[in-house]
């Protein structure tokens, strides 16, 4: 992928994040994307566009620890998410 290319993709990201459609989640994502998705190589990129994709009650339900994340989705890069401090703004 070309540089512009990336800016794009990132941009999109970010922007998908913070309108998820619950405010909890948006903020989570939102916050997450704006601290690491800038830093992403394209392969981490690609693996945030898929985790994008789960429902928002089952990234939630990681994220805060009320169920344990399924063994097919664990990876580093979920694991940066529930250790993200989305309280705080990058």
């Amino acid at each position: 992928m070309n540089d512009e290319i990336l800016i794009n993709k990132r941009k999109q990201l970010i922007f998908r994040s913070w309108h998820r459609g619950t405010r909890e989640m948006d903020l989570i994502m939102g916050s997450f994307a704006e601290a690491h998705v800038l830093q992403f190589d394209e392969d981490m990129l690609t693996q945030y566009e898929e985790l994008l994709q789960t429902p928002d009650p089952d990234l939630y339900d990681w994220v805060s620890g009320r169920i344990e994340v399924p063994a097919n989705m664990n990876s580093d890069l979920i694991q940066m998410l529930i250790k993200h401090d989305y309280a705080t703004k990058p």
